[in-house]
């Protein structure tokens, strides 16, 4: 069914807000990727003794989030699609795609950043002109291969029990009695 989209009343449309909380593959998808996000913060008080909110909205780093994301909705619609589907063929190959960007071009280009930062103070001077006033590259951009692998571990291993045991949102919601009588699961 394909509907029209008027953004003033997406918020409005009870019917909208149904299908959205309705989507347990999203829901478990995100989740994963909090999850992931989340891990990073646990593994900066471990290993590094020390707190650095920052990470959660940082790129890079253990584990992989974006990988996560993917791999848990890609499974999740697998599991709820059939893995013979074609959304699913597509989500695994957007998968893939993310998957080896991470591990291979993001990485490389965080690499090429740490050496261009590495460069000597003064490079850059324009002849003629005051010292250039230039911020360094983000280097922590792409993942290690182990990195990628824990991510897109985590995915699955999130999604699918909370798919499995849960469901969505929404029937979440209803479990604990928290709309009682409103939104029918549909």
């Amino acid at each position: 069914m394909i509907a029209s989209i008027d953004p003033a009343g997406l918020s409005a449309d009870p019917n909208f807000l149904q299908a959205f909380f309705s989507n347990g593959v999203l829901a478990w998808g995100l989740a994963a990727c909090g999850l992931a996000q989340v891990s990073k913060l646990v593994i900066e008080l471990v290993v590094h003794r020390r707190w650095r909110p920052a990470v959660l909205v940082e790129t890079g780093g253990m584990p992989s989030s974006h990988s996560a994301l993917l791999t848990g909705t890609a499974a999740g619609i697998g599991w709820q699609l059939g893995f013979d589907n074609p959304l699913f063929a597509l989500a695994a190959t957007m998968c893939f795609v993310v998957l080896y960007d991470a591990s291979g071009v993001r990485r490389a280009a965080g690499i090429t950043a740490a050496r261009v930062n590495g460069l000597p103070d003064g490079l850059w001077d324009a002849k003629g002109e005051g010292p250039a006033v230039l911020k360094p590259l983000k280097e922590n951009l792409g993942h290690t291969r182990l990195e990628v692998f824990v991510g897109s571990v985590i995915g699955p291993a999130v999604a699918l029990p909370g798919l499995v045991l849960v469901g969505s949102p929404l029937e979440l919601a209803h479990h604990l009695g928290l709309l009682q009588g409103q939104l029918p699961i549909g």
